[in-house]
């Protein structure tokens, strides 16, 4: 075997050992949900038993060094919000989601995934200044996502509803209001456990 082919093999496989690799600072939970391009879709309904189970976790805006996960709100259905302070959409879509977030408290939470925003201080803020009360993780770069295959990372705001058993029901790929976003969690909420 020449030295170019061992060379070459060589840089075959340790492309292969790095791409299988997330990192040691990645966060990823026991599940993942395969997002599959929606052409064009804003508004994706998944239904039915075959839907994908999905946890995500990540450090506490608020508390530093917490962790908290959509697994700690077993039993309910969990509104998941990706936002940046820096957002304009964001700002106008956040007090809609305190609506919904204090209209379903007993069978439903929002849970905000703060993005890109690498100063704590700057979102804390924000939600200070609004009234914010549902709890978000703190995540400038987005590892918490890597468990979200295929999704579109570049989509802010986005939202992913999961229902009770934490299994993505839908997905919007745009700003929503708490008339968008209410029905949805109410009929999810009111899902029978055997779905």
């Amino acid at each position: 075997m020449t030295a170019r082919r061992i060379t070459a093999l060589a840089a075959v496989v340790l492309l292969a050992l790095t791409s299988c690799s997330t990192g040691d600072d990645a966060v990823v939970s026991g599940s993942q949900f395969n997002f599959v391009a929606p052409e064009g879709k804003t508004e994706i309904h998944y239904d039915g038993p075959n839907r994908q189970s999905l946890e995500i976790s990540g450090e506490d805006l608020f508390h530093e060094g917490e962790t908290i996960s959509t697994a700690d709100y077993k039993g309910k259905v969990v509104v998941i919000n990706i936002w940046g302070q820096w957002c304009g959409p964001c700002r106008r879509e956040a007090p809609e989601l305190q609506e919904v977030y204090e209209k379903t408290k007993d069978d439903a939470v929002v849970f905000g995934i703060d993005v890109r925003d690498y100063s704590r201080s700057a979102p804390q803020d924000f939600m200070r200044d609004r009234g914010l009360t549902y709890p978000s993780i703190y995540d400038p770069p987005g590892r918490s996502l890597l468990a979200l295959k295929g999704y579109p990372r570049n989509i802010v705001p986005s939202t992913i509803v999961l229902d009770k058993q934490h299994r993505v029901a839908v997905v919007f790929l745009k700003e929503l209001l708490a008339e968008d976003l209410l029905p949805v969690v109410e009929r999810l909420a009111d899902e029978r456990a055997a779905q």
